[in-house]
């Protein structure tokens, strides 16, 4: 691609030399660090001129094929690009070209993954991921979506973007591209392909699987009738708590053509899957191993929909500084690096019926337009609805298909292959039901179960017995690409729902505000309405009297608030609505422990005429407190302890706040003391196949044995590995668990038998003493004898990894390509929701992936941060040059005006037409 470098606009010589002297300390390190490669034999010496062949021009002008007028791109300080353009056309085929200047080694890896092409790029140990990603089709959906649904002017948005990254690509070989592919070519031939519209449709698939809703639940408490009994399954599932915490709308869902909703009306139908009983051996076999399945998904999209959360609201004027709305948001995702999210600004100079756009936020590598953010007239964002929109069927089948009302139907099939980089390619046959794919296929590990006949005949690639169909609304075409660019070109709450209307999968809650004051809400989403059933439990597949309605709930009978009359609407994964909806949504809410803490915040505020400023919107999003530390500590404080060095960690307990800062031995102690209660009090109950590893064996020297040296025995015990230990994940299911029976001393749940030289526990304050003990000795080996020494954040660490040669490379590769730890504070269900699982330790597992505050019609004065940075380039300035700032809880100006993008523009770029 023709290229001709002039000395950009706006640049002072200061910013030149501090980039130079920037650019020259990471050269020396790169060097280094590739040269250290070249020596453990990669059988190649990586040069500068290799790693510096991939960055970005930023400055100057080039040219770029299709364009019918120039197109600026201004970055400021942080590589955040803005652009501005004079065609819709321009502005997205820019956005690619863009894009895949700073990312697209992301993109490549994403578009594979939901292709089911993974084993092309990294081999044969991505087969079996890409056999269950081809199983459910994602690009199959995606690519008739594209050719059946979606409006022809999304098609051309799709297109101009593709055109982009195209334009991006041409001439290039991978190691011109990005360092990872530098690395790739030492061990295969792999190279990039032309970039399509259905690559950008495809990745809204893996988004919607990340929010799928509570198919893990689902399979849970299943595999839990083996060894616990109904009542036991409900302690472990609680109601939601209506009273304590508030849904986002409070008063039913007002509808213009329904009106509101009779709050008599009786929920759904709430029987449970009935499974039939010679079936039972054959569920729970294809379920755990199902579950295993499903643990090596995440690994490359996130936390498989357990525990993801989000923070979103919203104040009215009435009661901020400013007169006018203010927005926040902080989507929690797993850490990636780079950061899920993209900081971008799409600017038509003049907004006309041939450029529609003023927009700015953040976007997807991969995919035009911008997800959440404003433009010009409202502003939006999104925290997941937990919506149930998925089912497990199990499934009767035999060589000649599978029953369903006593008859055989056949499956409706289709052959796969999967070609795998450096060996042979592997066939596989998807086969489906009226339900959906069978995923239990992609399971080398199911047993032979039941009396059916063997079905190898009809898949040679899986086993025998019974099968599990998974139902999902993603898994049939729709109109959430449409959705993405009428919400940028909203302008009132009317055109917002009519986008919001579209916005299928995955179901979101959308909150609004406008330049003109007001507020609002919206649920979305293509959610089913079940025939029978909750959605709970697997149900049988072979009887017509189970499975959904042809038609999901409508749109029109869909919650939804306009400036409610509190003020303010709170979203962040609790109930949507109140138990008298005629509609079910799901029955697996977040607990609201985040939702109500946000509420108490604002409304704690704004009593008695206070007003809500920007700064406490940003103070809000790093609220750390704990709210079961809040119900526990005073139970803790009240046993009586005799071991002096327990006690002196108990003391740590008396006078805390029980907000969890990354330097406080207090919480450090306090969530050792949880993990071990969850433990003792329900994880070695558990059925085998929901156990998980622990990380150390922390018992008492044997009687009789000596004295041995405090220290000593707390490291060396540690050292030896856990057998396999279940213990609860610890978020607010877990806390309302807890809350239920914290005042029944003498409860079940509170018992424990004795184990080994572990005496038996006899009730909750004897548990809470095991419990204050056992995390004395667990910290100590983690942190040292010396508890003053302790901190929340020693134990409570990020490490950002390359998802793809970070985590499988070699280790100077990893160590090349990753970065951190960070001392994290915040925790689970907090609002600084730092999320980490009791049931593996203290590392944080997902964040608040961004963070923004918008200030709703002075664009200017709104503030954001990213997890990472805008680039993808390992050695690049701006790869994690937001992240210290991230984790300190601040925000970058976010510049959108013209006047205030050009003072903000340190690098413009100009893309002409040849």
């Amino acid at each position: 691609m023709p290229a001709n470098t002039t000395a950009p606009s706006g640049s002072s010589d200061a910013k030149k030399k501090g980039r130079k002297k920037g650019r020259r300390a990471r050269l020396l390190v790169i060097v280094l660090v590739l040269a250290l490669v070249a020596g453990v034999g990669y059988g190649a010496y990586w040069s500068v001129s290799t790693v510096r062949a991939s960055y970005p021009q930023t400055t100057g002008t080039l040219e770029l094929k299709g364009l019918t007028g120039d197109v600026d791109v201004k970055r400021d300080a942080y590589g955040i690009p803005q652009i501005y353009a004079d065609s819709d056309a321009d502005l997205f085929r820019a956005q690619g070209f863009v894009q895949a200047q700073d990312r697209f080694w992301e993109m490549d890896v994403r578009r594979h993954m939901t292709a089911g092409r993974l084993s092309e790029m990294f081999g044969s140990g991505q087969v079996d991921t890409d056999a269950f990603l081809r199983t459910l089709g994602w690009r199959k959906v995606a690519q008739e979506e594209y050719d059946k649904v979606l409006d022809e002017d999304t098609k051309k948005n799709l297109q101009a973007y593709a055109e982009g990254v195209n334009a991006y690509l041409e001439g290039k070989d991978g190691k011109d591209i990005s360092v990872e592919y530098a690395a790739l070519g030492l061990t295969n031939d792999y190279k990039p392909t032309e970039w399509t519209p259905v690559d950008s449709v495809a990745w809204l698939k893996a988004m919607a699987w990340d929010l799928r809703g509570n198919m893990q639940d689902e399979i849970d408490r299943s595999l839990l009738t083996s060894r616990l009994t109904e009542k036991q399954i409900g302690d472990l599932y609680p109601e939601y708590p209506y009273k304590k915490n508030k849904p986002i709308v409070e008063k039913g869902a007002v509808s213009p053509v329904t009106g509101e909703f009779d709050p008599e009306a009786e929920p759904s139908d709430n029987i449970g899957g009935d499974t039939a009983t010679d079936a039972a051996d054959g569920l729970n076999t294809q379920l755990s191993a199902l579950s295993r399945t499903l643990d090596e998904i995440p690994a490359l999209l996130g936390p498989n929909g357990n525990g993801i959360g989000s923070n979103s609201w919203v104040v009215d004027g009435e009661h901020t500084t400013t007169g006018k709305p203010l927005l926040a948001n902080d989507p929690h995702l797993a850490p990636m690096l780079p950061s899920l999210w993209y900081q971008m600004g799409l600017h038509c100079r003049e907004v006309s019926k041939d450029c529609r756009y003023d927009t700015a936020g953040y976007t997807f590598s991969g995919m035009p337009g911008v997800i959440i953010g404003h433009n010009q007239d409202i502003a939006w964002g999104f925290t997941n609805l937990g919506a149930d929109v998925t089912d497990l069927f199990l499934e009767k089948v035999s060589a000649d298909g599978y029953q369903y009302d006593g008859k055989t139907k056949a499956f409706d099939t289709r052959d796969e292959t999967i070609k795998v980089a450096g060996g042979k390619s592997r066939k596989i046959t998807v086969r489906e039901t009226n339900n959906g794919p069978l995923v239990s296929d992609r399971s080398g590990e199911l047993a032979k179960v039941g009396k059916k006949a063997p079905v190898a005949n009809a898949a040679p690639d899986r086993g025998d017995g019974y099968a599990i169909a998974l139902k999902w609304t993603a898994l049939e075409p729709g109109k959430s690409m449409d959705a993405v660019f009428e919400l940028n070109r909203a302008k009132d709450f009317k055109s917002f729902r009519a986008a919001a209307s579209h916005f299928e999968v995955p179901s979101q809650n959308l909150i609004y505000a406008d330049t003109e004051g007001n507020i609002g809400y919206q649920a979305p989403g293509k959610i089913p309405v079940r025939l029978k059933g909750d959605g709970t439990m697997p149900s049988p597949g072979w009887s017509s009297e189970y499975g959904w309605e042809k038609d999901p709930i409508p749109f029109d009978e869909l919650p939804y608030e306009y400036n409610p009359k509190r003020g303010y609407i709170v979203t962040a994964n609790q109930a949507v609505i109140d138990d008298s909806y005629q509609h079910m949504l799901t029955k697996d809410w977040g607990y609201g422990t985040r939702s109500q803490r946000i509420n108490d915040l604002i409304q704690k505020k704004i009593d008695d005429g206070g007003k809500v400023s920007t700064d406490d919107m940003q103070s809000m999003q790093m609220d750390n407190q704990s709210a079961i530390a809040a119900k526990l500590v005073p139970k803790l404080l009240k046993i009586n302890i005799s071991d002096t060095s327990i006690r002196e960690a108990q003391k740590l307990l008396e006078g805390w706040d029980y907000t969890q800062e990354s330097d406080s031995a207090a919480a450090a102690y306090f969530n050792g003391v949880w993990r071990n209660i969850l433990k003792l009090a329900f994880g070695n109950k558990l059925p085998k196949e929901l156990r998980a590893k622990g990380d150390c064996i922390y018992v008492r020297p044997a009687a009789g044995s000596g004295p041995v040296d405090e220290q000593d025995k707390f490291v060396r015990e540690c050292g030896q590995r856990a057998p396999d230990a279940a213990q609860p994940d610890g978020g607010d299911r877990w806390y309302e668990v807890v809350e239920s029976i914290l005042d029944d001393t003498d409860n079940e749940w509170w018992k424990a038998p004795a184990q080994g030289r572990e005496e038996a526990i006899d009730g909750r304050d004897q548990l809470f003493a095991r419990a204050m003990e056992d995390a004395r000795w667990e910290l100590t080996a983690k942190l040292g004898k010396d508890i003053s020494t302790w901190s929340w954040g020693r134990l409570h660490q990020l490490t950002l990894r390359n998802q793809t040669l970070g985590t499988e490379g070699p280790d100077l590769l990893q160590r090349a390509l990753n970065r951190g730890p960070w001392n994290l504070g915040g925790g689970e269900a907090a609002v600084n929701a730092t999320g980490w699982n009791a049931a593996g330790g203290y590392g944080v597992i997902w964040v608040p992936s961004m963070r923004m505050v918008v200030n709703v019609g002075d664009w200017d004065k709104s503030r954001w941060i990213n997890l990472t940075g805008a680039s993808g380039h390992a050695f690049s300035a701006h790869y994690t040059d937001q992240t210290d700032k991230w984790v300190n809880g601040e925000l970058l100006d976010w510049s959108y005006g013209t006047g205030a993008v050009d003072t903000a523009t340190v690098d413009t770029l100009t893309l002409k037409k040849p």
